[in-house]
């Protein structure tokens, strides 16, 4: 357990697979495997070029949580296909792929990890805030995870891979401040965040304020909470329009923050624990998916990552 613990935003892997592979990649019998083969690729070159100790694939048990929705309905609104079922449109080629990525995982017997109700993000968040032993990393291309990164007591940074994995960037809390000219601290990054908004999750932020504004603002007063402290006093350092802002968007403001930030004390599950084992936990059934789904190459550098 020498090496990091590792952990993966398992979606945001296969769909940046699905979407940078083609779709011509298909099984013998024709149906699309390229988001498969990326993954498994990915897996097996995070397994030797990082070389952790242990290692999760999280996922969504809930991609829409219910308690972020009822803060701020717009949540991912956009995203969903089905009101009905509060489905996510995802691709049908890739729908059909994410079932054999599990049998994969199950049968190597990597660990995987969810939470009822709860998103990848705070599968991650949880395991990050609650390690006490080994350094973190977290592999992802969601910025978002960023608010997780932390010097003490175990260092946790994230891999980004939102260019791919040859330009993989490691993102600490120095990294944080010297792109964002904000505090060394990811909770800074969180509460910027919730000023600015995020168009593609369906958050508004506060009327005016941009990213450069809300890190100058978080950076001035420290955090959000002192921010908004100021802003209800009347400071003058706090900008008249600002203080309008808050003012008008005081419902935004209020709950916000839980929507944006992710969870760290998330109910986890298991399917395997994050022991990395030596060998395939069942050698016959990954050959049998490797051959049923002709995942060949990505599959065997899997294999040989686990030695």
């Amino acid at each position: 357990m020498s090496g990091p613990l590792v952990l993966l935003d398992s979606a945001g892997l296969y769909f940046r697979s699905f979407f940078a592979l083609p779709e011509s990649m298909t099984s013998p019998d024709g149906v699309p495997v390229n988001a498969v083969r990326g993954f498994a690729g990915m897996v097996a070159q995070i397994l030797t070029d990082r070389r952790p100790g242990r290692l999760v694939a999280c996922l969504d048990a809930d991609w829409r949580p219910a308690f972020r929705v009822a803060a701020i309905p717009s949540y991912k609104a956009q995203r969903v296909a089905n009101p009905a079922e509060n489905e996510e449109e995802v691709p049908d080629a890739l729908t059909a792929q994410i079932p054999i990525i599990l049998d994969l995982l199950d049968a190597v017997g990597l660990g995987i990890a969810a939470a009822r109700g709860y998103e990848a993000d705070d599968v991650i968040g949880t395991l990050a805030a609650q390690e006490a032993d080994s350094p973190v990393e977290i592999v992802t291309g969601d910025r978002d995870l960023f608010q997780c990164v932390r010097d003490e007591p175990t260092p946790v940074r994230v891999i980004y891979v939102g260019r791919g994995w040859s330009k993989a960037e490691t993102i600490g809390p120095r990294e944080l401040a010297e792109r964002y000219g904000l505090p060394a601290d990811g909770m800074a990054y969180a509460d910027m965040s919730v000023l600015r908004g995020d168009p593609s999750d369906g958050l508004p932020g506060i009327s005016g304020i941009g990213e450069k504004t809300a890190a100058k603002l978080i950076t001035r007063f420290g955090s959000l909470q002192a921010l908004i402290e100021a802003a209800a006093a009347g400071v003058k350092e706090v900008p008249l329009r600002v203080r309008e802002a808050f003012v008008h968007d005081a419902d935004y403001l209020a709950k916000a923050p839980l929507v944006v930030r992710v969870a760290t004390d998330a109910p986890i599950e298991w399917r395997h624990d994050a022991t990395i084992p030596a060998a395939p936990k069942d050698p016959d059934r990954l050959r049998e998916l490797q051959q049923r789904w002709g995942l060949g190459a990505p599959v065997d550098r899997l294999i040989a990552a686990l030695g």
